[in-house]
């Protein structure tokens, strides 16, 4: 029997916040707790294709990001790194409990290592797929979501308000959700309605606009090589290497240069999101990744497993 979702703290409440939650878990969990962490813009509605598969052995939770999905919106918080990072560790230590893997794309990869880093033991591993952040020897434009956004609107320097709502309303256009999904998913089999809905729905929500001005001045927050060398969980790096939005190739020699010994790696023929685009052969991948992961066990040596899968279904 596949295990149902369930409320872990559909309305837990972190700064005085609502905090959109789900618990997905079979009777007798294996291994770590998993939870999994959207982009920028994305929910937990995200992990449609992933949760299923992996609840069938872990215990699997996920949540909205404040400012995003379902989660409040509210105005005066700093967005940024910070406090997400802080979101995710109160949250694992507070509707958890136990050791967890976290599991991030994009933003939510940069959120996800933060947190695994400020865990410390209560990490049982970090995941990053295609993840956002900086590292501290990159010059120029920033390669964290704050660049991916813009890169995104094409208005870097838009600070106009006016200017702003404009390109606000027209972003939360389905035809233009719809037209950015393609242009960063390789195979376009899994940008179908219920997709473009689920980042729709969320920008009509009161204070969304306000989150959205905001990515003109999210922080770049701890440099990545930082946050790398204070991790003491397990690392796996999942890639959909055709990317367009952070030449994923180059990023990937970056983060072979800068990641812990033992990281592991997995590179699938993709773009941006590739545990919604490719879901099968990621799926595969964190579960097997899991199955070697004994809570508390270092990995020794390096690993890199490349997997040409585009449309590849689950």
């Amino acid at each position: 029997m596949s295990p149902t979702p369930e409320s872990a703290a559909p309305w837990w409440r972190f700064q005085g916040h609502a905090i959109h939650g789900l618990r997905v878990a079979p009777e007798k969990p294996e291994g770590p707790a998993v939870l999994l962490v959207h982009g920028f813009g994305a929910s937990t509605d995200h992990w449609r294709h992933n949760i299923p598969a992996l609840a069938l052995r872990h215990e699997v939770h996920a949540i909205d990001l404040l400012g995003f999905g379902r989660s409040a919106k509210p105005e005066g918080p700093a967005y940024g790194g910070g406090l997400w990072r802080d979101q995710l560790t109160a949250y694992v230590r507070e509707c958890i409990g136990r050791p967890t893997v976290l599991v991030g794309n994009s933003l939510g990869g940069y959120a996800a290592l933060a947190a695994g880093a400020a865990l410390g033991s209560e990490a049982a591993g970090v995941v990053l797929i295609n993840a956002a952040g900086p590292f501290a020897d990159e010059q120029g434009e920033p390669q964290g979501w704050g660049a991916i956004a813009r890169r995104t609107i094409g208005a870097a320097l838009l600070r106009s308000p006016v200017l702003q709502r404009l390109l606000f309303e027209n972003l939360r256009r389905p035809a233009t959700i719809r037209r950015t999904l393609r242009q960063v998913y390789l195979d376009h089999t899994n940008v179908d309605e219920a997709l473009v809905e689920s980042i729709r729905q969320p920008s009509l929500d009161a204070g969304a606009f306000g989150v959205f001005r905001t990515v003109f001045d999210i922080p770049r927050g701890q440099p990545l090589d930082e946050l790398f060398a204070t991790l003491q969980a397990p690392l796996l790096l999942l890639w959909g290497i055709r990317d367009p939005w952070i030449n994923a190739p180059g990023r990937r020699a970056s983060f072979q240069r800068h990641a812990p010994a033992g990281t592991r790696e997995v590179v699938l023929e993709a773009g941006h999101c590739p545990h919604d685009e490719v879901p099968g052969p990621v799926n595969a991948a964190l579960l097997d990744w899991l199955a070697g992961l004994p809570e508390g066990t270092a990995m020794v040596g390096s690993e890199t497993e490349p997997a040409h899968a585009a449309g590849a279904r689950p």
